[in-house]
C-alpha cells in the first residue's frame, strides 16, 4: 500500500505512549472507584451525567449517546444501578415509549461520598505531574482532537442523510 501514511518515530511513540497512559489511567480510576465506592467507574459516570441533567434525568437513548455506550452496555449497568436504588426508569408521560433514566437522592448521595477520592485520584495521575502550562496544553491539544472527531462525525450524518433521502 503505497498510500498508507505511516507513522513517524516521534508519532509512534507519542502515540504508544498516549496508549499506555490512557490504559494506566482507566486502570487507576477503576480501582480507586471499586476500593473505595464499591462501584465501576462506568457506573460513577453514568451517575455524574444524570447529576448534571435538568431534573437529574436524561432518556436513555440521550444517555447511551452522551457516554458512548451501547444501549445493552447502558441497560445492563442502569439495572444494576437501580438494584442498588441509585437509578430509577421510567416511562415518558408524553410518550410510553421513552425511556427515561432518574438518578435518585440514594444514587445522588452516593455520588457525593464517591467524588472527593474519585478527584484526588484524577489530580493524583494526571493534572499533579504537569505544570500549570502543561495542563492549558493538554486541554488545548484535546479540544483541538474532540473538534477533529465532531466535524468527522457531522460529516458522517450528513452523508448518511444524503443516502437516506436518495434511496427513498
Amino acid at each position: 500500500m503505497s498510500g498508507t501514511r505511516w507513522l513517524d518515530p516521534e508519532e509512534q511513540r507519542t502515540w504508544r505512549a498516549y496508549l499506555r497512559t490512557s490504559q494506566l489511567l482507566q486502570e487507576a480510576l477503576e480501582r480507586q472507584l471499586q476500593r473505595d465506592s464499591g462501584m465501576p467507574h462506568a457506573y460513577y459516570m453514568i451517575l455524574v451525567v444524570l447529576s448534571e441533567s435538568p431534573g437529574r434525568t436524561m432518556t436513555m437513548t440521550e444517555l447511551s449517546a452522551m457516554l458512548q455506550y451501547s444501549v445493552s452496555r447502558l441497560s445492563h449497568a442502569v439495572s444494576r444501578l437501580e438494584e442498588k436504588g441509585w437509578v430509577r426508569r421510567l416511562k415518558r408521560p408524553e410518550d410510553r415509549r421513552t425511556t427515561v433514566a432518574e438518578l435518585t437522592d440514594e444514587g445522588f448521595a452516593a455520588l457525593v461520598e464517591a467524588a472527593p477520592g474519585h478527584v484526588e485520584e484524577v489530580r493524583r495521575v494526571l493534572f499533579d505531574p504537569l505544570t500549570p502550562g502543561q495542563v492549558r496544553q493538554f486541554g488545548e491539544i484535546l479540544d483541538t482532537i474532540l473538534s477533529a472527531f465532531e466535524c468527522q462525525r457531522a460529516a458522517e450524518a450528513e452523508r448518511s442523510r444524503e443516502l437516506d433521502a436518495a434511496a427513498q
